[in-house]
């Protein structure tokens, strides 16, 4: 019990525990990947007793019921989980060529197939499942069995699904998580506001910011008014704010909501303020509740100019401003931003309308200002 009092020890200790929950953390990782690797080999065996023997699906009852005789302890064998394993390898199998072209050359040795030149094998088939192998081994080990089950079942195109194996691992998103931005259609999003970006920020800068934008954002975690308030909107994504957040992407850190500034004798309030922290830099979002206007971005950029001035260090890169209305014109969003010289997107946002018959319950701003002027009378 004295060591527990030992500053020396309880060190020591702490960086003994750490050590084996990054042990325990890599052993995981490690079993993931051999299991998705067994998956995809199972699928290919599956497949290729089918193709000798003539078999169809009804062979994985049997194939089931003798994995499961024997390996009694071990999950993963039921009929649905062996149908996956088979679509998991055709899948692969079919479209290695467009994940190559997807995320380029892969990394393999041609001797590392360990071939000789009397083995009666197709050496191209050979190179193409190790190709495949090296694929799976890289990305989708890198996910769980049940996350790239949730991606074969909702995507067909290779592309579409390497970006969501992407995304998954560089956020640590949740199955649901991962199936909620499937279902709002992230792909087809992200990187599509339009922005000054190119213009206004270093290449390495810009291309990471383009790509923390999307167009429209989904704040489908609101139900409000269609005509809500640009406060009472406010309001409600700090109140929501780890969902907004989510929506948002990695990297921002809230900082504040109506965010106050002083600019020689007067006071100014951003709507909300963030700090992204891949890319260094303060971001401040500003919320319109109707279609854009060109002034909107004189405001913004106003607002960027005392960010920079006021509370950017020489450390931090440019300030970004982010611009959600609820409708926009594209023209007229990229004439906006002509010759503006401080870095902004627009982009539209969608959440969830309170049915009319229940909006018609509800007291207008009117009704409200009227009944507090009444009382204070």
């Amino acid at each position: 019990m004295e060591l527990l009092k030992n500053k020396d020890y309880i060190n020591w200790l702490y960086e003994l525990k750490s050590k084996i929950q990054q042990s325990q953390m890599k052993a995981s990782i490690a079993v993931n990947s051999e299991m998705i690797l067994l998956y995809w080999d199972i699928g290919k065996r599956i497949i290729d007793l089918q193709v000798d023997s003539k078999y169809g699906d009804s062979i994985l009852n049997e194939i089931s019921k003798d994995l499961k005789d024997d390996f009694q302890n071990v999950k993963g064998f039921s009929k649905s989980n062996l149908y996956y394993c088979k679509q998991f390898y055709l899948f692969y199998n079919q479209n290695i060529k467009k994940f190559q072209q997807a995320v380029g050359k892969l990394d393999f040795d041609k001797n590392q197939t360990d071939t000789k030149e009397s083995e009666l094998v197709d050496e191209d088939i050979i190179l193409k499942e190790k190709k495949i192998e090296n694929f799976i081994f890289k990305y989708c080990s890198k996910i769980s069995w049940s996350h790239n089950i949730v991606i074969l079942q909702k995507i067909k195109e290779p592309k579409v699904v390497f970006f969501y194996i992407q995304e998954t691992i560089s956020n640590n998103w949740s199955r649901d998580v991962l199936k909620m931005q499937i279902e709002s259609n992230l792909f087809e999003r992200q990187g599509k506001s339009i922005t000054n970006f190119e213009f206004t920020l270093p290449k390495t800068h810009s291309d990471l910011a383009i790509q923390m934008l999307k167009d429209p954002y989904k704040l489908d975690f609101l139900t409000l008014e269609r005509e809500v308030q640009e406060l009472e909107l406010e309001k409600k994504l700090v109140i929501n704010i780890s969902q907004f957040l989510l929506e948002l992407g990695k990297g921002f850190a809230y900082l504040g909501r109506q965010f106050k500034i002083i600019v020689g004798n007067k006071e100014k309030h951003l709507d909300l303020l963030f700090y992204h922290t891949k890319l260094k830099c303060y971001v401040v979002i500003e919320l319109k509740v109707v279609e854009f206007q060109p002034e909107f971005v004189g405001k913004l950029n106003y607002y960027i100019s005392a960010i920079d001035s006021i509370i950017k260090d020489e450390n931090d890169n440019p300030t970004i401003g982010i611009l959600l209305c609820k409708t926009k014109d594209n023209l007229d969003v990229e004439f906006s931003l002509r010759d503006i010289n401080k870095p902004i997107g627009i982009s539209e946002f969608t959440f969830n309308e309170l049915p009319l018959n229940i909006q018609r319950e509800f007291p207008t701003v009117e009704e409200l200002e009227n009944e507090l002027n009444n009382l204070e009378l």
